[in-house]
């Protein structure tokens, strides 16, 4: 318990598990929220299946280009949280 209490493990386990929990609910913010959202003004509607095919090569660009619309969305609101947390410790070290 002195190691735990000493090296401020829980905290770490604590705020690992709320990372979790945070990364399911912005998952499902992108995935059932913003996705149609972003599908209404694409046409064709399954632009996440989108492949280019050279010869033996399948590049699939739309997956690609889901995952890059879903880490931009996730680093925005981590960049937001992250900022109005260091700006109340700020606040709170005056």
């Amino acid at each position: 318990m002195d190691f735990l209490y000493e090296y401020k493990v829980i905290g770490l386990a604590v705020a690992f598990i709320i990372g979790v929990a945070a990364t399911a609910l912005i998952k499902s913010l992108v995935d059932n929220i913003l996705m149609p959202i972003i599908t209404f003004f694409i046409p064709g509607g399954d632009w996440q299946e989108a492949t280019l095919v050279l010869g033996s090569i399948i590049i699939a660009w739309g997956k690609f280009l889901a995952d890059l619309i879903y880490f931009i969305i996730v680093a925005f609101i981590v960049f937001i949280i992250a900022k109005k947390v260091l700006k109340e410790e700020k606040v709170a070290k005056k």
